[in-house]
C-alpha cells in the first residue's frame, strides 16, 4: 500500500519531484497508502520510454501470435494475483471483500481473450479487382494514453491494456489518484509475463498529469473511462492535434419491468444491480421504469429490499453496500437526494447517512419514488445507491422514457416473454442491454455508449480494432497470388483507375 516509485520502462523509476499525496480509506477516512505525486517529467520519461519501446523495440515487429502468448502469461499471472488485487481495493476504494470479482471478474478473462484474439484476428488480407491488387494491413496506433478511474482501477485498465498490446501499442497508464496502487499490480504481472520494457508504463497522477499525458506530442491515442464532462475536455484536446481518442463515460441507464414482469420476484434482483458497488458503476441501471399497474406494488419491493442491503465495513465478508469512495463524493450524492425531495420525490427508505458505522462516506440505500424523468436525479449520474421508479402506461411510454436522456450506455428490459423484451430492447438507444438479467458476453462482445456516454467501444473484436489503423498498399496481382489472397473482390466500375483519379500522380 505505500509505494516510492513509478513503473517505467521495465522497473521502477524514482520520481522527479519530492511530493507524495496519501490514499484514504473511504471507510476509516484513514490514510492506508501512498504514493509519489507524478509530475510533467513523469509523464516525459514514460511517454519516451513507451516512443522507444513502439519506434524501435521488439514488441510491435513480433507476430501477433507472439504477442498473444505474452497475454496468454499475463493472463495466468492476473488470476493468481486476482486476491491481492481485490485486497488492495477495499482499501483504496472500499469495494466490499465480499465482491471482489466485481474487481477482478474481467481482468485476466480479458487478457486472455485478447491473447486468443491476436492469434485469429485478420490483420492482413489481400483483394483482387482485375489486373489490380492491394494489400490491406491493420497497423498499431501507436503509443497510447490509457486514462483509467477509481471505481474499477484494474478493470479498466485491462479493457485499455490488453487490446493495445494485442495490437502492438505501447501504453502508458494513468490510474487515478483515489486507487492509484492496485494498479501496479498489473505492471508488476505484465513484467513478469515477458512484456518488453517500456511498452506498459504506470504513472498516477492527477487532472493536470492527464491533461500533460493527453497533449504529449508523443501520445498517439487517448483512450479514456470517466465522467462525460472530463470526456468532453479530452476530446477537445485531441481534437486540436487530431488525436485518435476512444471515451467511455457517464450513463443513466434505465430498467423496463413489463406488465407482465413477476414483480415480487424481479424487483430484488434489479435493486441488487443498481446498487452494485454503492451505485459506483458507469453502466448502473439507476432508473427503474415500471407499469402503472405494477407501480404501488414495485415501489415497496424495492424499498424493502434496499433497506434489507447490508451495509457497513467493506472488510467484513456480510458487507454488500460499503462506503463511497470520497467525502465529496457523499455530499454530490446527497445533494441529488435532497434536489430530488424538494422537487416532489419521495424517499421511501434511506436518503441519509447510517448511523452505523460512526466513521466512512456512507450513504444509505435509496429509493425514490414520485420521480419523473425530467428531474435531475432522472437525468443527471448520481454515482450514489440512489435508485429512481418511474411509471409508464405503455411499452411506447416506457421506450420514450428510457430514450429521453442525454446518455446511452446500458439498460434492461424484463418480461414473462423473453421475445417480447426483445422487441423493446431493439428499441433502446444503448451501447449494451440485458434481457431478464442475461447480460452481454464480455468480453467477447463490445461495451460503450450511444449520445453523450462516449465514442468507440472496448472489449470483442471492436476494442482490438479501435488500436488499429488500417493502410492500403497496391500491388501488382502476380505478387497478390504468392501472397496468397484471403479474400477477392469482384472488379467494378473505376477498379482500374490510375492513381491520378485519387489526387496523386501519374
Amino acid at each position: 500500500m505505500y509505494r516510492d516509485a513509478f513503473f517505467i520502462d521495465g522497473g521502477w523509476a524514482a520520481p522527479s519531484g519530492p511530493d507524495r499525496f496519501g490514499v484514504i480509506s473511504p471507510s476509516s477516512e484513514d490514510v492506508v497508502g501512498e504514493v509519489p505525486l507524478a509530475t510533467g517529467g513523469d509523464i516525459d520519461r514514460a511517454v519516451a520510454a513507451a516512443r522507444a519501446a513502439f519506434d524501435d523495440g521488439p514488441w510491435p515487429r513480433m507476430t501477433p501470435a507472439e504477442r498473444g502468448e505474452v497475454l496468454a502469461r499475463a493472463a495466468k499471472l492476473l488470476a493468481e494475483r486476482a486476491g491481492q488485487i481485490a485486497a488492495v481495493t477495499v482499501d483504496e476504494i472500499g469495494c466490499p471483500v465480499s465482491n471482489p470479482a466485481s474487481q477482478t471478474g474481467l481482468v485476466g478473462p480479458v487478457f486472455d481473450y485478447y491473447a486468443g484474439l491476436a492469434a485469429a484476428f485478420p490483420f492482413e488480407r489481400t483483394v483482387t479487382a482485375g489486373p489490380r491488387a492491394g494489400l490491406v494491413t491493420q497497423e498499431p496506433v501507436g503509443v497510447v494514453g490509457a486514462i483509467v478511474p477509481w471505481n474499477a482501477p484494474v478493470t479498466l485498465a485491462a479493457w485499455k491494456t490488453a487490446p493495445a498490446l494485442a495490437a502492438g501499442c505501447a501504453v502508458v497508464v494513468k490510474p487515478p489518484p483515489e486507487a492509484p496502487l492496485s494498479t501496479f499490480v498489473l505492471a508488476e504481472a505484465l513484467r513478469d509475463a515477458d512484456v518488453p520494457p517500456g511498452v506498459v508504463n504506470v504513472v498516477p497522477g492527477g487532472r493536470e498529469v492527464g491533461e500533460h499525458l493527453v497533449t504529449h506530442p508523443g501520445t498517439d491515442k487517448i483512450a479514456f473511462t470517466g465522467s462525460t464532462a472530463a470526456g468532453k475536455r479530452i476530446m477537445s484536446l485531441c481534437g486540436d492535434q487530431i488525436k485518435r481518442v476512444s471515451l467511455e463515460l457517464g450513463g443513466k441507464s434505465a430498467c423496463i419491468l413489463l406488465d407482465d414482469t413477476d414483480v415480487a420476484a424481479v424487483v430484488p434482483m434489479v435493486v441488487g444491480i443498481g446498487m452494485n458497488r454503492s451505485g459506483q458503476v458507469c453502466a448502473a441501471q439507476t432508473r427503474i421504469l415500471v407499469h402503472r399497474s405494477r407501480y404501488a406494488e414495485a415501489l415497496e419491493a424495492a424499498g424493502v429490499t434496499a433497506a434489507a442491503i447490508p451495509l457497513g465495513d467493506p472488510h467484513d465478508p456480510a458487507t454488500v453496500i460499503g462506503p463511497l469512495v470520497a467525502e465529496r463524493q457523499r455530499a454530490r450524492v446527497e445533494g441529488y437526494i435532497g434536489d430530488a425531495a424538494r422537487h416532489g420525490a419521495r424517499v421511501v427508505t434511506g436518503g441519509g447517512r447510517p448511523i452505523d458505522p460512526p466513521k466512512g462516506w456512507y450513504v444509505e440505500p435509496t429509493i425514490l419514488g414520485d420521480v419523473h424523468n425530467a428531474m435531475r436525479v432522472a437525468r443527471e449520474e448520481v454515482f450514489g445507491p440512489v435508485l429512481c421508479v418511474i411509471p409508464f402506461d405503455d411499452a411506447d411510454e416506457a421506450v420514450r422514457i428510457a430514450n429521453d436522456s442525454p446518455y446511452g450506455l446500458a439498460g434492461g428490459v424484463w418480461s414473462a416473454d423473453p421475445a417480447r423484451a426483445l422487441a423493446v430492447a431493439r428499441r433502446l438507444r444503448t451501447g449494451a442491454v440485458n434481457i431478464n438479467a442475461d447480460f452481454p458476453p464480455f468480453p467477447l462482445v463490445p461495451f460503450g455508449g450511444f449520445k453523450q456516454s462516449g465514442i468507440g467501444r472496448e472489449l470483442g473484436p471492436e476494442g482490438l480494432a479501435s488500436f488499429l489503423e488500417p493502410r492500403s498498399i497496391g500491388l501488382p496481382a502476380s505478387l497478390a497470388d504468392s501472397l496468397g489472397a484471403s479474400s477477392a473482390t469482384p472488379a467494378t466500375p473505376g477498379s482500374s483507375a490510375t492513381p491520378a483519379a485519387f489526387g496523386g500522380g501519374a
